[in-house]
């Protein structure tokens, strides 16, 4: 069986408390453990004894005084210190102090650096400016996540492929996308919560995985992005989940709330009619904001009931009716955005957006090529008495293609007129601007060039710039060690379900029986904690299915699809592979006892000798 993260990482935490306790070292003599939860290897625990309780202050030494980093910790007589923001391939020198003025160096040698994780291209800020925080990028695809100081150096990042958004919590944690893939492109189990010292504290699984965005509620709920796969569509679809279980409060389906094509953009397809990137909740109107991408729109909606309160974006296309009741007017001088990413409400109310700009118009006969186009982070005023609009703010236009990302990216705001605006989804080929997004053109030539370009303004000017050779879908500023942030020790959880696996209705008819499966589709079969995982290699469009035999009438069927796959909105390519290889996920929930395990190929049916419990 393949463990699950949580059950390696505790596995993992025993071993190095089991060691403490027997040494019960003290300051002079510190325990350390390197890349204690597998994961982060930039990362260490100091462990030690003291008689008494007493705080303690580490101080991880920089390249230079600017690079330090100090953090005092509560008191305590058992002291297991998290320690944040080593470099990689260096010996590390690492001060305690205790307040009665006893000091003790430690000395901790990383690794290189892992070849995927990139390094800055350039970088141009300061560390007064930068305050002593980090700037956290997670990839789209070609790199590792990762965060870097002021300089540039990598002080943090994680083996696993998190996904998505990168969300603070109120305990000093993070959310993130689990590494898990459920369906292709990227729709992952469901949502993290860890620390930087890599420790998963939850995941909170999904029955229609997670995607893109989440928020975290004041009381400490989530709202998740998700879908439901039966419903032949994604991306459409809004969850509210109880933090302590994980426990789905409250469904919003959007299909109920807007036509699906009415005025699509060009990025449109019927399955991914929506294509929802972004969420957030005002607690002052009670509303949910999100970004629909493949509508070219921001629509509002009422938390309590669901219905639109607003949508805001070009009209041109859309029926009467909605733009007579819902579409936000237009005042003085404002460009519609197309294709956005992330959203943010302000403390005044204002909207905040990146405005991708792919095709720049609802009209195919006008779309813009993206040698001639550009991007922006862009803020807007709504006046809901009025029901108008107006832009407020722009950056990213001026700077023309170079700055074009036609899909991923985010903006954030720290106050007024100090902004982030992250274009992390820049394609090029020999120095022209590609068409489309670029995880699709790196798959199709590797001589594509990959780029994000991350900006913070303060009054117009421009204090923070930072180039990789990658596409990342959001940056994100933060500390290492966040107000409220201490490792918690124990165990962590898995909450929530997956879901029942759809079935197929009927068995498909075979000529003929095997107990020899040939070689040449090379299936293999894995089992995890709450799934099986099930891959080949199949020629596209041959009949594939997997049958579960539990004797009488406990039998499960389930039609595995190997038709050719296109995304028109690939914004994680990580979990990518051969067109060829199917990987179907066979969930426990919903089995019952033991079953024998057939597979249908065509006209045929073979016996795996395979038997799974569920």
């Amino acid at each position: 069986m393949k463990q699950h993260m949580i059950d390696q990482q505790f596995a993992a935490e025993q071993a190095y408390l089991k060691e403490l306790r027997r040494l019960h070292p003290s300051i002079e003599m510190p325990f350390v453990r390197l890349n204690p939860y597998l994961v982060t290897p930039l990362t260490a625990v100091i462990a030690f004894y003291t008689e008494t309780e007493v705080p303690v202050t580490m101080t991880v030494t920089g390249l230079e005084p600017a690079g330090n980093i100090t953090k005092t910790f509560p008191p305590a007589m058992e002291h297991v210190l998290p320690v944040l923001g080593l470099y990689p391939g260096q010996d590390n020198v690492i001060e305690l102090s205790l307040p009665d003025g006893r000091k003790h160096l430690v000395t901790i040698t990383t690794d290189p650096l892992d070849s995927a994780v990139k390094l800055p291209e350039s970088i141009h800020t300061t560390a007064e400016y930068m305050e002593g925080q980090l700037m956290f990028l997670i990839p789209a695809m070609g790199a590792l996540p990762a965060a870097y100081d002021y300089r540039g150096d990598c002080r943090w990042y994680c083996t696993e492929n998190l996904t998505f958004a990168l969300k603070d919590l109120q305990n000093g944690r993070f959310s993130i996308g689990s590494s898990r893939l459920m369906e292709k492109p990227y729709y992952t189990t469901g949502l993290l919560e860890m620390d930087l010292v890599g420790k998963i504290y939850a995941e909170y699984r999904l029955p229609g995985g997670y995607h893109h965005d989440q928020f975290e509620m004041e009381d400490g709920s989530l709202l998740v992005l998700t879908e439901c796969f039966e419903s032949g569509t994604v991306e459409d679809m809004c969850v509210w989940i109880d933090r302590k279980n994980g426990s789905i409060k409250k469904t919003w389906d959007f299909k109920k709330i807007l036509p699906r094509n009415a005025s699509p953009s060009g990025s449109w397809s019927a399955h991914d009619w929506f294509h929802n990137n972004a969420l957030w909740y005002d607690k002052n109107t009670d509303s949910i904001t999100l970004s629909g991408r493949h509508q070219d729109v921001l629509i509002n909606i009422d938390f309590q009931t669901g219905s639109l309160n607003w949508i805001l974006g070009d009209p041109q296309g859309w029926p009467e009716n909605l733009v007579k009741d819902y579409f936000l007017k237009p005042v003085g001088n404002l460009e519609w955005q197309y294709e956005q990413h992330a959203c943010i409400i302000t403390p005044n109310g204002d909207l905040m957006t990146f405005d991708n700009g792919h095709f720049r118009s609802k009209d195919p006969k006008h779309y813009r090529l993206g040698k001639d186009n550009y991007s922006r982070g862009v803020r807007y005023h709504i006046d809901w008495k009025n029901r108008t609009v107006e832009q407020v703010w722009q950056y990213g236009k001026e700077r023309g293609c170079e700055f074009f990302s036609p899909y991923i990216s985010n903006i954030d705001y720290y106050g007024e007129g100090h902004y982030m605006v992250h274009s992390g989804g820049i394609a090029t080929l020999d120095g022209i601007t590609c068409e489309g997004v670029g995880s699709r053109r790196y798959f199709e030539n590797k001589s594509v060039r990959l780029e994000s370009k991350t900006v913070e303004l303060v009054d117009g000017e421009v204090v923070y710039e930072m180039c990789l050779n990658a596409n990342y879908y959001r940056a994100k500023k933060r500390a290492l060690y966040k107000e409220g942030f201490n490792l918690t020790l124990g165990e962590g959880q898995l909450l929530g379900t997956l879901g029942v696996t759809p079935e197929f209705s009927t068995i498909a008819e075979t000529s003929c029986q095997s107990d020899c499966l040939p070689e040449k589709y090379q299936v293999r079969f894995t089992e995890e904690k709450d799934r099986y995982t099930f891959q080949g290699t199949f020629e596209k469009g041959q009949l594939v299915m997997l049958v579960l035999d539990g004797g009488g009438d406990n039998k499960h069927s389930y039609f595995i699809s190997t038709s050719a796959q296109s995304f028109t909105a690939m914004c994680v390519g990580t979990f990518q592979s051969s067109e060829r290889m199917v990987d179907f996920k066979l969930n426990k929930c919903g089995l019952n006892g033991t079953y024998e395990v057939f597979l249908i190929v065509d006209d045929t049916m073979y016996q795996m000798n395979l038997t799974i419990t569920g």
